[in-house]
C-alpha cells in the first residue's frame, strides 16, 4: 500500500465503517477477549503467587486499618522490594506478549474488504515468524513511554493520538516504527478532529460493555482495532 492524503473523511462514515467491521467479526472479537484474558489472568495469578504479591496486599490492608499514613508508608516500602520489581516486569512482559494478538484483526478486516475467507489462524498472524519480534519490540517501546508519562493528565492521550496508525502502517506498508510515527504525526495535524473523536468513541465503547453489560465487554474490548482500521482506510487511501 502507498499513501496519499485525500479529502478529509466524514466522522459519521468512519464510525459506521468501524461498527460494520466489528459487527461482521463478533465471533473473532469474542475469541480475542477469551484468549487475551485467559493468558493475562493466568499470568497475573501465577506471578502474584510466585512473588508473594497476595501477602503484600494483606499487609497493605492491615496498614490501611491503622491509618492512611501507615498505608502510604507500607506501599512505598513494599513497592521497593525485589519481588515487587520482578512482578512489575512480569506484568509488563505479559502485556507486551499479548499485543500481537491485535494485529490479526487487520488481516481479518482486509479479507472482509477483499471478500476472502476468514480463518482462525488469521487472528494469530502477529505471532508468525519475525512478525512477533517486530510488533513486540514496538509495543515494548510504546508502553515504556506511556508508563513514563502516565502521571501526567494529557501526555498519555497525546501519545495515543500520535501513534494510533503505527500498527497498520507497519502491517500494510511495512513501515518501521519511527517512520510510521512520523507519518502518523503528519496525518494527525491534518485530520485532528476526526482522529480525536474516533479515538474517544473507541475508548468509551471498548470498556462500556464491561460497565453496562458485563459479559458484553468480551465483544466490545477489541473494538479499538476496528476503529483504527476504519480510520486508516479513510485517512490513507490505497493507490495501485
Amino acid at each position: 500500500m502507498q499513501n496519499k492524503y485525500p479529502q478529509k473523511p466524514g466522522i459519521d462514515f468512519i464510525l459506521k465503517q468501524a461498527f460494520f467491521y466489528w459487527n461482521k467479526t463478533l465471533v473473532f472479537q469474542l475469541m480475542f477477549s477469551i484468549v487475551y484474558f485467559a493468558v493475562f489472568l493466568t499470568s497475573l495469578f501465577f506471578f502474584a503467587s510466585k512473588y508473594g504479591i497476595w501477602d503484600q496486599q494483606q499487609e497493605l490492608m492491615n496498614a490501611f486499618k491503622i491509618s492512611t499514613e501507615a498505608y502510604i508508608k507500607k506501599a512505598a516500602e513494599l513497592g521497593a522490594t525485589e519481588n515487587s520489581r520482578y512482578f512489575s516486569y512480569a506484568f509488563l512482559g505479559t502485556l507486551v506478549f499479548l499485543y500481537p494478538l491485535n494485529i490479526g484483526f487487520f488481516q481479518i478486516f482486509r479479507k472482509i474488504d477483499l471478500k476472502e475467507k476468514i480463518e482462525l489462524s488469521d487472528l494469530f498472524l502477529g505471532y508468525n515468524g519475525l512478525n512477533f519480534f517486530k510488533y513486540v519490540g514496538y509495543f515494548l517501546f510504546w508502553i515504556l513511554i506511556y508508563f513514563m508519562i502516565a502521571q501526567t493528565i494529557i501526555l498519555p492521550f497525546i501519545w495515543v493520538l500520535v501513534t494510533v496508525f503505527v500498527a497498520p502502517l507497519m502491517f500494510f506498508d511495512n513501515r518501521r516504527s519511527f517512520e510510521a510515527i512520523s507519518l502518523n504525526f503528519k496525518v494527525l495535524k491534518s485530520h485532528f478532529i476526526e482522529i480525536l473523536v474516533c479515538v474517544l468513541v473507541a475508548f468509551l465503547f471498548k470498556y462500556i460493555g464491561f460497565a453496562v453489560f458485563l459479559i458484553g465487554g468480551f465483544f466490545t474490548f477489541p473494538f479499538w482495532n476496528a476503529m483504527i482500521y476504519s480510520l486508516y482506510k479513510a485517512v490513507f487511501s490505497d493507490k495501485s
